[in-house]
């Protein structure tokens, strides 16, 4: 097979798998660019780091910023992990005090029937895996409908564009995951 054709092939095989995206609800930029369907989250746009915290919680407390767009895991002696999150748009943002009720792995997916009611085109239940948008690792917080949950989509952290959930890279998820239980406080401020 000569090079021309070898790389029209390659164009077409793509584009289809492009295609195929849209009808799955991505858009080309997720097989162009490494989404969903190619990666497990990508470069991080604000990298974690150790830094100091004044604030009246325990070790272990998590303090989300959402005007800040930043999640604290406070550790002790001052000092707490920051991480970049995503956060939600306006209309859907919120505060108060939870407790993480449950942590998954790789989660599966039931949209709410708000969210439904404004994307109709959603799935009623997607199962865990790379293409789901809780990503990675998901901690749920009380009986809320909200979750510090993992994405795809590392471009939007940082960002305000989710339906009230808390978004990080599936590496930060991660990392946050290990380093929490069932029970700790979660403390969010606008």
């Amino acid at each position: 097979m000569n090079r021309a054709l070898a790389f029209l092939l390659a164009a077409v095989t793509i584009m289809a798998g492009a295609g195929h995206a849209q009808a799955q609800g991505y858009d080309s930029r997720d097989i162009m660019g490494g989404g969903p369907n190619f990666m497990l989250g990508g470069a991080n746009p604000i990298p974690r780091q150790t830094v100091s915290f004044t604030g009246d919680y325990a070790p272990g407390t998590i303090f989300i910023n959402t005007a800040e767009r930043r999640l604290y895991l406070v550790l002790p002696n001052g000092q707490a992990l920051r991480y970049g999150i995503g956060v939600g748009r306006d209309g859907f943002r919120w505060s108060g005090v939870h407790r993480i009720s449950a942590k998954k792995e790789w989660p599966g997916w039931t949209p709410p029937s708000q969210m439904r009611a404004r994307r109709p085109d959603l799935p009623r239940y997607m199962p865990g895996g790379i293409d789901n948008p809780l990503g990675a690792r998901a901690m749920y917080l009380g009986s809320t409908l909200y979750r510090i949950h993992g994405s795809n989509e590392p471009e939007t952290i940082g960002q305000a564009v989710s339906s009230g959930c808390f978004r990080m890279t599936n590496e930060d998820v991660t990392d946050l995951y290990n380093r929490v239980s069932v029970g700790a406080t979660v403390v969010v401020k606008n």
